[in-house]
């Protein structure tokens, strides 16, 4: 930035006539309109301008370079912190629950999750509940087959047990000449994967019988946290007894949907904390669903249906001592790449119309503007590169 200066409208070491001095004062009362346009613009992004009354504040001019930057619009919305949508887990095992977990606690893959009839009741990872016993074929019978056991043979390998050969994959989705469907979405109750069954069923201190029953395990999605506690010790384990939520916190925003369009996944934001540091995220994705919009007592609509946006936060250990917590979410609207940008108050604004930014020697040059962010504004026109000094308000 060049020596600050205060403008009295004489260019530097030269002499000015009646011309000179009425060109002067017309540029200084321009520089002034275009103080006040940059105060406006400045008071949008920042909160508000100054509110000094003018005539009480003298006019300081300096002058500064146009520099080469980018610059990028933002739009700030309120989300929460937390770990996302809860959901309900029910049991399937005849009994009464004999123990349950603790909340916040992780739920691994084969691994106990609850207790009925003080017998455990397994974590296991897929998108098919176990619908039916699995149980080896009876002599002279075809093996089960079918999505569940499918599952269930994904977590025995993922455990680390031998399962033996299963349906080759690339199989056509058409019904086999056998009538047995087979191939990449169902798995073959062989008697291989019975007796990994077994092996893991005595390793996890469970009757080693090679047999799956309805409510032995408990299938999640995947990598899980238990929520909350909705059952108490001995009640009915047929009902709804705990809620669980994804393992990692996100923040969820809830955006206008005709705003929506604004925010891509993918794309990188900022979030700012309670405490008002600020981490770097980016958009996991955009529901599809909108929420209804409330209603007053006339049936008209308060607020505008939104879609909840989900975003990941790129460190967890700025939030690791929060659950869950209102924050501020900021996203990029629109960005400009390498445009030639100068402060809001370098603008002057002209008689005919437009701007123009003014030379240390007085001289006006009009310039077209572009993109307005936080205080800044792209502009280009004849003879402006970078560096060149112009005037400007503080």
């Amino acid at each position: 930035m060049a020596e600050s200066a205060e403008y009295a409208g004489t260019p530097p070491g030269g002499r000015q006539g009646k011309q000179g001095r009425r060109r002067a004062v017309i540029a200084v009362a321009a520089v002034v309109t275009a103080g006040a346009v940059a105060g406006g613009v400045w008071g949008l992004v920042s909160g508000g301008p100054d509110k000094t009354p003018a005539a009480s504040r003298p006019l300081s001019l300096h002058t500064i370079a146009v520099t080469r930057t980018d610059l990028a619009n933002t739009m700030e919305l309120t989300g929460t912190l937390g770990y996302g949508f809860e959901r309900v887990l029910k049991g399937a095992k005849k009994g009464l629950v004999t123990r349950l977990p603790e909340t916040g606690a992780a739920v691994d893959r084969g691994k106990p999750v609850y207790w009925v009839d003080d017998q455990p009741v397994m974590a296991f990872f897929g998108d098919t509940p176990l619908f039916r016993t699995l149980e080896p074929a009876m002599k002279g019978k075809k093996p089960l087959v079918g999505r569940d056991v499918k599952m269930v043979a994904e977590n025995l390998k993922a455990l680390g047990y031998d399962i033996g050969a299963q349906p080759t994959p690339g199989w056509s989705p058409t019904t086999p000449a056998d009538g047995r469907p087979h191939g990449d979405d169902v798995g073959e109750f062989t008697p291989a994967l019975s007796e990994a069954l077994k092996r893991w069923q005595r390793a996890a201190g469970m009757q080693a019988t090679g047999t799956l029953g309805i409510g032995d395990i408990a299938v999640f999605p995947g990598a899980a946290r238990i929520s909350s506690i909705k059952a108490a010790l001995g009640d009915d384990a047929g009902g709804e007894l705990l809620t669980i939520t994804q393992t990692g916190k996100t923040v969820t925003v809830p955006v206008e949907a005709t705003q929506a369009g604004q925010a891509k996944a993918g794309a990188r934001v900022t979030v700012v904390l309670p405490d008002g540091t600020e981490t770097d995220g980016k958009i996991k994705e955009i529901s599809r669903t909108a929420t209804d919009s409330s209603k007053n007592g006339a049936g008209e609509a308060r607020t505008s249906p939104k879609l909840d946006v989900t975003v990941l936060l790129d460190s967890g250990h700025q939030i690791k001592d929060l659950d869950a917590a209102p924050v501020q979410v900021r996203f990029t609207t629109e960005t400009r790449r390498g445009v030639l940008a100068v402060p809001v108050g370098a603008l002057t604004a002209l008689r005919e119309g437009g701007y123009a930014v003014q030379l240390p020697d007085g001289k006006l040059i009009a310039v077209k503007t572009g993109m307005f962010a936080r205080g800044m504004v792209e502009i280009t026109g004849e003879n402006i590169t970078e560096g060149t000094q112009v005037v400007t308000t503080t």
